[in-house]
């Protein structure tokens, strides 16, 4: 749910791509923002908004749906997204990357909320999981050690803004600089 992620998707896919059987991806959730079914304060709303213009500015192609502010009732709570990745890759490992796209998909095109659990519940479904399963992981103390246990890690490797990428090589962290624009210059940091 954090929307320069979103807009980096394209570039990150194309990373992948050059990446592929060359370097082992593996993601961690950074959490964002913790559970609450309080309605987004107007001061974070504007925020948010204002910040989906800043990167329409600056990465032209990504695209808002703007009728999430007014059809749904916003939360800042990003936790049940991130759950909801874990569930996902739980049941198979193929569907880490599906639900983290079916996520932002219906948040940022679907203008849909999911820090609702329904419709995490719909994203899963619609992705072919087990939904009685992920019902009942989504809840569990289990998956949320998982998501808390995540988030530590991230933030002892200094992954502090999202996204961030850091290359791992025995045992050795290397911060890698993000370019929304040149996907290019990443892989060259990483294989060079």
């Amino acid at each position: 749910m954090c929307s320069w992620c979103w807009a980096f998707k394209p570039a990150w896919d194309k990373v992948k791509e050059a990446l592929l059987g060359k370097v082992k991806v593996d993601y961690l959730l950074g959490g964002l923002a913790p559970d609450s079914n309080e309605p987004m304060p107007i001061e974070t709303r504007e925020y948010v908004k204002g910040n989906w213009k800043r990167i329409q500015g600056m990465i032209p192609d990504t695209r808002f749906n703007y009728d999430f502010w007014t059809s749904c009732e916003p939360k800042r709570s990003t936790y049940p997204a991130c759950r909801a990745v874990i569930c996902a890759k739980q049941q198979h490992t193929v569907f880490e990357n599906l639900m983290i796209y079916g996520i932002q998909k219906s948040y940022y095109l679907e203008a849909q909320n999911p820090s609702n659990d329904d419709v995490l519940i719909n994203i899963a479904e619609s992705l072919g999981l087990d939904t009685d399963k992920f019902k009942i992981d989504l809840k569990s103390s289990q998956v949320n050690e998982i998501l808390l246990n995540e988030i530590k890690l991230a933030r002892s490797m200094d992954m502090n803004s999202m996204p961030s990428l850091v290359l791992h090589i025995n045992g050795t962290l290397k911060v890698i600089d993000i370019d929304y624009l040149d996907a290019n210059y990443i892989v060259k940091q990483i294989i060079p």
